[in-house]
């Protein structure tokens, strides 16, 4: 498991009902051998989808963050809109670090 995964949303939901999706037959080591090499593979193909074009989803939402910060220059936020700048912020901060590693 990359660290990073950990903050891709759906990420250990994924990686639980996949592990009991598949079904191997034999003695323990094999089957936990077997389940390794099926997990490793799915995982390979969920971070394509999940990971792919992490800087221009970065750059929107530093858009977004801009225009909520503007806003908040002119006037006050709402508290909808501070929760969604304290969102955003923290989106920005975890892909970040998912596209470092």
């Amino acid at each position: 498991m990359l660290k990073c995964w950990k903050d891709v949303p759906g990420y250990n939901l994924f990686v639980r009902e996949k592990w009991k999706s598949f079904q191997v037959d034999g003695w323990g080591g094999y089957v936990l051998k077997e389940k390794l090499k099926m997990i490793k593979a799915a995982l390979k193909e969920w971070h394509m989808t999940h990971v792919q074009n992490l800087p221009s989803r970065i750059d929107t939402l530093k858009d977004r963050l801009s225009a909520l910060d503007q806003k908040g220059e002119d006037e006050v936020l709402s508290e909808a809109e501070l929760v969604e700048f304290h969102g955003v912020t923290s989106d920005i901060h975890s892909l970040s670090r998912l596209n470092a590693s």
